[in-house]
C-alpha cells in the first residue's frame, strides 16, 4: 500500500508512447475519443506533456483522422518526439534498419512541427532497447546527434501497456464491472511502482532526481487520468516538461549498458554507478493481468 507519510517534492516529465494511439481493435471514434480525453485532462490540469509517435499507425485506422489527432496534441500545446515509424527493434533490423525507421519516421511529423514553429528534437527507443552490441548501439547514438536529437530516457516504468488491452477488452465488451476492477489494480500497481522507482533514485544519487514516466496513448490512461493526478499529489510529484527533467544533473550520468533487453535508465545507471537497486521487494505486474494480456495477444 502507499506510504502514509507524504514524501518531499520531486518533478516527473509525462511521456506518451505510440501516437496516435493504442487500441485492441480498430476503432477510430474509440482512438478519437481517448486523445480528447487525454489532452482535456492534461490541459484542465496545465501539466505538461510530450507524445511520441509511430507514424506507421497513420495507416492502421483512418490516416486523416488519425493525422487529425496528432493535430490536436500540437494544437494544445503539446510536443511530438519520434517513437519510430514501426515501433521496430534494433535487435531485430540492426543499425542500418533501425536508422532507416527513426527517418522515415519524422516524415510527417518534422514539418508538423516547423509549422507549430518548434523542433523535433527528442527520440524514444521502442520497447526501451537501444541497440546490441555495442557497436550497434553507437552507430544508432551516432546518427541521432547528427540529426539533432536527444534520447528520452525512462525512470518511471510501470509497465501501463498491459494492463491497456485488457481494460480495452472490458470497455469494448461492454463490461463496466471489469474495467473498473481493472483500472483500480493498475492505479495501485502504479503507485506502488513509483514509491520503488523513488526508492531506487535514493539508492543510487542520494535524492529524488527530476523522473521521466514512461505512459502510452491508451483509454486506460484516459480514463484513469482523475487517479493518476491523485496520485501525483499524494506522492508530491509535480509534472513538468520533458526539457526540464532533463536538465537534472543525473540525466548526464553515462549509459554503459549494451544488452538486448529494454531495461530503465535507473537500471542502467546502478550499472556505471555500480551500486544494487532494492529488487529484494521490486513487484511485478500481477500475474492476473499478464495472464488476460497474453490470452489477448494471443488471439
Amino acid at each position: 500500500m502507499p506510504s502514509a507519510a507524504k514524501p518531499g517534492p520531486a518533478n516527473v516529465a509525462l511521456t506518451f508512447d505510440d501516437l496516435p494511439g493504442i487500441v485492441l481493435k480498430p476503432n477510430q471514434d474509440y482512438l478519437d475519443e481517448t486523445n480528447r480525453s487525454l489532452v482535456q485532462n492534461l490541459t484542465s490540469r496545465h501539466f505538461p506533456a510530450i507524445g511520441f509517435v509511430n507514424e506507421g499507425k497513420l495507416n492502421e485506422i483512418i490516416r486523416k483522422r488519425q493525422i487529425a489527432v496528432l493535430r490536436l496534441w500540437l494544437a494544445a500545446g503539446f510536443d511530438l518526439g519520434n517513437h519510430t515509424y514501426s515501433h521496430s527493434s534494433p535487435n531485430k533490423v540492426g543499425a542500418n534498419g533501425y536508422v532507416a525507421d527513426i527517418a522515415r519516421g519524422e516524415k510527417l511529423i518534422r514539418p508538423m512541427m516547423e509549422q507549430a514553429h518548434r523542433t523535433l528534437q527528442w527520440f524514444r527507443h521502442p520497447y526501451l532497447e537501444t541497440g546490441s552490441p555495442a557497436p550497434v548501439k553507437a552507430k544508432i547514438n551516432s546518427w541521432l546527434t547528427a540529426h539533432g536529437y536527444k534520447i528520452a530516457p525512462v525512470t518511471i516504468d510501470c509497465d501501463d501497456w498491459e494492463f491497456a488491452e485488457p481494460y480495452d477488452n472490458a470497455v469494448m465488451s461492454g463490461n463496466k464491472a471489469e474495467a473498473d476492477r481493472i483500472r483500480s489494480i493498475y492505479l495501485a500497481y502504479t503507485e506502488r511502482t513509483i514509491i520503488w522507482d523513488r526508492r531506487a533514485s535514493h539508492v543510487m544519487f542520494g535524492r529524488d532526481i527530476s523522473y521521466v514516466m514512461l505512459l502510452h496513448d491508451t483509454r486506460l490512461n484516459a480514463d484513469s487520468f482523475d487517479g493518476l493526478a491523485a496520485i501525483f499529489e499524494r506522492q508530491n510529484l509535480h509534472p513538468v516538461s520533458l526539457a526540464k527533467a532533463m536538465s537534472d544533473p543525473a540525466y548526464r550520468t553515462p549509459d554503459i549498458y549494451t544488452g538486448s533487453d529494454g531495461i530503465e535508465w535507473l537500471e542502467r545507471w546502478s550499472l556505471k554507478l555500480k551500486k544494487d537497486l532494492p529488487w529484494d521487494d521490486f513487484e511485478d505486474v500481477p500475474k492476473g493481468i499478464v495472464t488476460e494480456y497474453n490470452k489477448l495477444d494471443d488471439e
